[in-house]
């Protein structure tokens, strides 16, 4: 079964047992899905593909999420919470910040590379490799960290 399908699946189970922030949830999901199938012209995302989007739709709620909690919405911050716990649970399992660390000391010294000059060079061979397992910022913060130390 496809990542696609399986969202339906819970989508309509949602409905029926009458779970209003699930299925609000997968509402906004199904509807980045849609378009994401739109702009890239297919029937349907591959798995890759659709966590991809799921990752995109992660990425604003985290944004919403510190935003409502810096404004002191607690019942904002409290349902984009929920939301963003359903959608987590289609993402694959992240990396640790032990094992993006390792991975950067690993391929910068595969690369030879050191000084901060190499950021962008390191930052891009990382983001290739750990594409959907780690997230963005932890990636270039472990960049940085190590390009610093090593300068």
């Amino acid at each position: 079964m496809s990542l696609r399908s399986d969202i339906e699946k819970r989508f309509v189970e949602a409905m029926k047992a009458k779970d209003a922030p699930a299925v609000s949830a997968f509402r906004m999901l199904r509807s980045a899905m849609k378009n994401a199938e739109i702009d890239k012209q297919v029937k349907e995302l591959s798995d890759d593909e659709a966590i991809e989007v799921i990752g995109r739709e992660v990425k604003k709620l985290r944004d919403a999420l510190s935003d409502f909690e810096k404004a002191d919405r607690k019942d904002l911050a409290e349902s984009t919470q929920s939301e963003l716990a359903l959608l987590e649970t289609f993402l694959p399992a992240q990396l640790s910040e032990e094992d993006v660390q390792a991975a950067v000391v690993k391929k910068a010294t595969e690369l030879g590379l050191s000084g901060e000059a190499a950021f962008g060079r390191l930052m891009g061979e990382m983001m290739k490799e750990l594409k959907g397992k780690a997230d963005g910022g932890l990636v270039g913060k472990k960049v940085k960290e190590f390009l610093q130390n090593k300068a």
